[in-house]
């Protein structure tokens, strides 16, 4: 298997970028329930140019982190692991099961309750976390399996994005057809760029702002934006110098060592007390815990099964089912995509607050769990495993 240097680079900073995000998840925690909960609090309330500081890092900041998801999803599909039909169709079934079981799980335990609409909680894989966890393996471990991982997260990281876009829309506005329409048509444009070979980055920062800001008050959630501008930046499969290859490399530090650790400093201020936890809801707890920490590996597991005995694909070589139910494991940290979904789902902040709290729980055992049964699969002879 010819790995680029790109995807090696890529690999380092996605788990320097994980280990960040679980240093800023633990400072938030401990600010919010020290003597300096309510400074800290304050300052992601803070009026910015009529809206709160938080609001700007979930629905402004994000939109980039979403773009870097589109640009990351555009090159797997052209020249990575989802070029090839044969390649990619194990990491698209296993990234369907590792989207549907949990979602079934939570809706199952759910249903009839108020909080039913949260089962895009437990669908989501955060890739830098995931990422981080398999690489503090070491050597031991396959690159295949890297790879699998990743491909896997990234379809991941789409099925979230459909989902927020066809169940989740902006709680605070009404779908507004008009402005919906003249994003599309910006992008229609910014298509026709890029197919007349535009390279200039210029007019696709003009454009993407506009898309970006149409959206914004359409109704849809804004950071929906990133992703389909991505889709029309030029990208040449001959040359790792194309537009889109150079903003994906100048976006990957900001967005790890920046935007996502903004996003989990604002966004994981749980105040934990006797008060908070008198609202706790059982079912919405137990769905997005079953979710992440047992659905995601029955879902990617079965569903990996099920591809190779219908011989559509075959496994990665030095992979086996016992090692992608072990990556199925750490598909569990959904952390930053069930995050935002939550915030997307409930409008009571004692939901969104309980939601938060169970992903980081629920996200720390997958870690954990997966972390120690990789290690002892991975010290088994592949052999003996088959």
């Amino acid at each position: 298997m010819v790995i680029t240097k790109f995807f090696k680079n890529f690999l380092k900073n996605q788990s320097a970028g994980g280990i960040i995000l679980i240093i800023c998840t633990i400072l938030s925690l401990l600010l919010a329930n020290s003597a300096l909960g309510e400074i800290y609090d304050s300052i992601w309330l803070t009026n910015v140019f009529n809206h709160s500081f938080a609001h700007w890092i979930n629905d402004g900041l994000m939109a980039i982190f979403f773009l870097l998801i589109g640009l990351e999803l555009k090159r797997e599909i052209f020249v990575g692991e989802l070029s090839n039909i044969k390649k990619a169709i194990l990491p698209i079934f296993a990234a369907l099961g590792g989207m549907l079981v949990p979602a079934f799980i939570f809706f199952m335990i759910n249903k009839g309750s108020e909080t039913v609409n949260g089962f895009g909680i437990p669908m989501a894989t955060d890739i830098a976390f995931a990422v981080a966890i398999i690489t503090m393996l070491g050597k031991r471990v396959p690159l295949s399996l890297k790879v699998f991982l990743t491909a896997l997260a990234v379809i991941d990281d789409l099925g979230a994005i459909v989902v927020i876009a066809l169940f989740y829309p902006n709680p605070e506005l009404p779908l507004d057809f008009t402005q919906f329409g003249i994003a599309l048509a910006i992008l229609l444009g910014l298509f026709v760029l890029n197919k007349v070979k535009v390279k200039n980055i210029i007019p696709y920062i003009i454009g993407g702002i506009a898309v970006w800001w149409f959206m914004l008050h359409s109704g849809i959630h804004a950071t929906i934006a990133g992703v389909l501008v991505a889709f029309t930046i030029p990208f040449d499969k001959d040359n790792s110098k194309s537009l889109s290859a150079k903003m994906e490399h100048i976006l990957h530090l900001p967005v790890a060592f920046v935007i996502l650790p903004l996003f989990a400093l604002a966004n994981t201020a749980i105040t934990i007390d006797g008060g908070s936890l008198n609202h706790f809801s059982i079912p919405l707890a137990s769905g997005i815990f079953l979710g992440l920490v047992i659905g995601k590996p029955i879902g990617i597991t079965l569903f990996s099964f099920i591809a190779v005995k219908l011989g559509l694909c075959e496994l990665p070589t030095a992979v086996n089912f016992k090692r992608v139910f072990g990556v199925g494991i750490l598909a569990g940290i959904g952390f930053t995509m069930s995050i935002f979904v939550s915030m997307l789902a409930f409008s009571d902040e004692n939901y969104i607050n309980e939601a938060k709290l169970m992903i980081l729980i629920a996200s720390l055992v997958a870690a954990t769990l997966g972390f120690f049964i990789l290690k002892i699969l991975l010290t088994i002879k592949q052999d003996y495993l088959d």
